[in-house]
């Protein structure tokens, strides 16, 4: 293995991410449509917020977190604050519970992922909640949920891109 291919250089595990789900989140609000279906709209920075939290604990990562929801934020118009509320809070339980967590199979990866994702929409209904006055449209919710949940081949590409390259916590 080179060394090029074991650097966690900031750039490679947090910026391109960022971009990555900056992107897709552009390229799937374009108003195409199938069959009379409009493209899904996952939360793609739950791919890599699980991730980060999983990788290492790092004092960049939130940064990125914050700035990925933000762009949440101003993209779909919601209030400011609300998906970087809401990741951050996804993010910080998978960071505490990352003890539990290492070592676990692909698929109990997979579960504890859509439970950070639940969490993440948890936070996001009560937050829309209490702003708007009203209930948000839980079937939405619901198919916006399992498209995210999708994503998860995507952030454990992530972390076993990354799990060992930093080897101060080996």
């Amino acid at each position: 293995m080179s060394l090029m291919a074991t650097r966690l250089d900031p750039w490679r595990w947090l910026g391109a991410p960022i971009l990555q789900c900056m992107v897709a989140t552009l390229l799937f609000s374009l108003p195409v449509r199938f069959f009379g279906w409009g493209l899904p709209e996952p939360i793609f920075c739950m791919a890599p917020a699980f991730a980060w939290a999983m990788i290492r604990p790092s004092i960049a990562a939130p940064f990125g977190v914050l700035i990925m929801g933000l762009f949440l934020d101003i993209f779909w118009g919601g209030p400011m604050g609300l998906w970087a509320l809401s990741l951050l809070t996804a993010y910080g339980v998978v960071l505490a519970a990352r003890n539990m967590m290492v070592g676990q199979s692909r698929s109990m990866m997979w579960m504890w992922f859509a439970a950070a994702c639940a969490m993440a929409q948890t936070v996001g209904f009560l937050v829309t909640q209490l702003d708007v006055r009203s209930t948000p449209n839980l079937l939405a919710m619901f198919w916006q949920f399992l498209a995210t949940i999708l994503l998860y081949p995507f952030a454990h590409r992530l972390i076993d891109r990354f799990d060992d390259a930093d080897v101060r916590f080996r």
